[in-house]
């Protein structure tokens, strides 16, 4: 029954209306995807069913009460290919998910909105908290519980491809750990410091440094972006992390400092 949450009339709209990730736990399937909230306003949302071999009965488990129009909005711009959509277990009771401020940035430093954010979700009432902002598009999570952490991958704008650690410890503090987009970034705005970009640039600087204006610093910033995706373990202190720009795999490992070595 999956055609009851997306069906044809969302895909001819635009090839990035899609599901965006699916995964299986303790024998339920949650499948993400970018859901038309309202008319032409859409966010990213989860379904859950009981899996089954012959038939899988869908229904809503998560699903935003805000969205973003996809025409005729206050940016003027709009990607859903920048929807995250990562679905990770954290605990008994929670799930982890990620979500991409479908080109509106201004979202990713909004404490309101669960945009440009990594999201902590009750599996019994859908409540959720927000752990992470300052996210553009979050693609790959993998939750490290041997050292409790995080680790997450986004993709950056014309540059600036991301690893990022997120303290589990900090998950229950009120200040939410704040990685900077749109403020900061390795990248540019596509296109670079050319003409049309002055007023984007006016309104989202993308500094260099994370540190100096208060963000939290990348593990990586990949420049020139390599288009990153899923983040795993392999051992210990070694990962690895999937490209699609350069179709390639990236080996490293994390010292006693939680800094990349060997890459």
């Amino acid at each position: 029954n999956i055609n009851e949450f997306i069906d044809i009339d969302q895909f001819r709209k635009h090839r990035w209306f899609s599901l965006k990730d699916l995964f299986i736990l303790n024998n339920e399937i949650y499948i993400s995807y970018t859901e038309e909230i309202e008319e032409n306003c859409w966010n990213t949302s989860i379904i859950r069913g009981a899996f089954n071999y012959n038939s899988i009965q869908f229904e809503k488990f998560f699903s935003p009460k805000n969205c973003i129009l996809s025409i005729n909005n206050s940016e003027g711009e709009f990607n859903a290919h920048q929807s995250g959509g990562r679905i990770i277990n954290f605990d008994e009771n929670h799930i982890l998910l990620s979500i991409g401020d479908y080109r509106n940035r201004f979202h990713g430093q909004d404490e309101t909105s669960i945009n440009g954010k990594v999201i902590m979700i009750n599996k019994n009432n859908s409540n959720y908290k927000i752990v992470s902002m300052g996210h553009r598009n979050p693609q790959g999570l993998y939750f490290d519980k041997e050292n409790n952490f995080v680790l997450e991958t986004e993709h950056g704008p014309q540059g600036g491809d991301e690893i990022n650690l997120l303290y589990v410890n900090k998950f229950k503090s009120e200040a939410i750990q704040n990685f900077g987009w749109p403020i900061v970034s390795g990248g540019e705005h596509y296109g670079g410091k050319i003409d049309a970009n002055k007023a984007k640039y006016l309104k989202y600087p993308l500094f260099k440094s994370h540190k100096e204006y208060g963000f939290i610093e990348p593990l990586k910033s990949f420049v020139p972006s390599i288009g990153i995706s899923e983040i795993s373990k392999i051992n210990k202190n070694n990962y690895v992390v999937s490209s699609l720009g350069d179709r390639s795999i990236y080996l490293f490992e994390l010292n006693n400092e939680n800094k990349i070595i060997n890459l």
